[in-house]
């Protein structure tokens, strides 16, 4: 058999591969776009936007959420939602710790007077992706336990979680160290959601600690509650994959998605779309892409049986938390070990892809070549039926 036959062969059996593909291409996107040689030469379709807008890069979480919400659907046993107890709980305390073990996993060795006591344990960020997905998922399984008799409370539940925020940052009043009053600002370092994380956080705590007035976290304490809607969106799309047939669920993914998608992009003129925010306009341009994406796969995979070309992400999907902290381990190691007179990552990149290929795509050859040795790893893990669950 080729490498092909032999993924298919050792596919993990009662899971639905389209799901497993879409959660695959979701964790491989985000690899990729952490991982370039160099930050100063990133094409712009795999840098996120810098404010206002979106690119290519900023739908990779949401669509990462929104499987999180589908396979609370998936995972489901029986008929209907179970209360969620102590593995629930227990899963989100893993995915929680296993965030704030990566953002304690740093120790330049090339500097001396570094104090990871001081400068990494006492500042340590105290949010991040796993934390966001930590509190993303235990919400979406409590909401749907909670409204799983009448289904239109999770799509107000949706709205609700959607908007709130949003109403929130342009109605609350809010003052700096000097006293100045701010309402309804939306700019980087200066709007609610940076406020209320600089004041219930503290600024050394927070991703953009030098950001003013107002230092802030991208995923923030406020703006997890339209997050929350990303992960129920998927909830939503998941009890349809369970209630209708091939063709009407096709047509319920796809009308919704490009339903989604539109609506996101006319709310832009007076809704910002905007990742750091997690703006209703960005909840819905990113759900709308990410049901349609799931909405192909699904047709591709599980109605035409056209599987072979996309397997390999397979290999990604059915290991995703495993490939995240792969490469957040390999990441930082790659910057924590000196090489010459800088990092063994940017000795890598200016000694050897940047020469051969060029700053921009020697760059992205780096972050391809990181995960491609990932896929090596997790490869060996598939064949051999280890899915390192949380």
């Amino acid at each position: 058999m080729n490498h092909i036959d032999h993924i298919l062969a050792a596919r993990p059996a009662g899971r639905l591969m389209s799901v497993d593909v879409l959660r695959g291409l979701a964790i491989a996107a985000m690899v990729l776009v952490n991982n370039p040689g160099s930050w100063s030469h990133v094409y712009a379709p795999l840098a996120h936007a810098e404010w206002h807008g979106w690119t290519p890069t900023d739908v990779i979480f949401p669509l990462f959420l929104y499987v999180v919400g589908l396979s609370i659907v998936l995972a489901q046993k029986g008929e209907t939602f179970a209360l969620p107890g102590r593995s629930t709980w227990l899963r989100a305390a893993k995915l929680f710790g296993l965030g704030l073990f990566l953002a304690l996993f740093y120790f330049p060795f090339a500097k001396p007077e570094f104090s990871w006591w001081r400068d990494q344990l006492l500042d340590v960020r105290i949010l991040g992706v796993l934390q966001r997905i930590a509190l993303v998922y235990l919400a979406c399984c409590y909401l749907a336990w909670l409204c799983q008799k009448r289904q239109w409370l999770l799509w107000l539940a949706t709205l609700v979680f959607m908007w709130l925020a949003y109403a929130l940052m342009l109605s609350i009043p809010y003052a700096d160290d000097t006293g100045e009053i701010y309402r309804g600002q939306l700019v980087f370092g200066n709007h609610f959601s940076a406020w209320l994380d600089q004041l219930l956080l503290g600024r050394e705590h927070l991703y953009y600690q030098t950001a003013q007035p107002f230092a802030f976290d991208p995923e923030g304490l406020l703006t997890t509650l339209p997050a929350i809607s990303s992960g129920l969106l998927g909830v939503l799309a998941g009890l349809q994959l369970k209630a209708a047939g091939h063709s009407s669920r096709l047509e319920i993914w796809f009308a919704g998605g490009v339903l989604m998608l539109v609506a996101g992009q006319l709310l832009h003129p007076v809704c910002p779309i905007n990742k750091a925010l997690w703006t209703p306009s960005f909840v819905l341009v990113t759900a709308g892409v990410s049901q349609l994406l799931l909405a192909s796969l699904y047709w591709l995979c599980d109605v035409r049986g056209h599987q072979r070309w996309l397997s390999p992400l397979l290999v990604f999907g059915v290991n995703a938390i495993a490939l995240f902290m792969l490469a957040g381990v390999v990441g930082r190691l790659l910057v924590m070990i000196p090489a010459g007179e800088a990092s063994l990552k940017h000795w890598l990149y200016t000694q050897f892809f940047a020469p051969l290929l060029g700053a921009y795509p020697g760059s992205l050859a780096f972050a391809v070549t990181c995960l491609l040795i990932f896929y090596g790893v997790l490869w060996q893990m598939y064949k051999r039926a280890i899915i390192w669950k949380v």
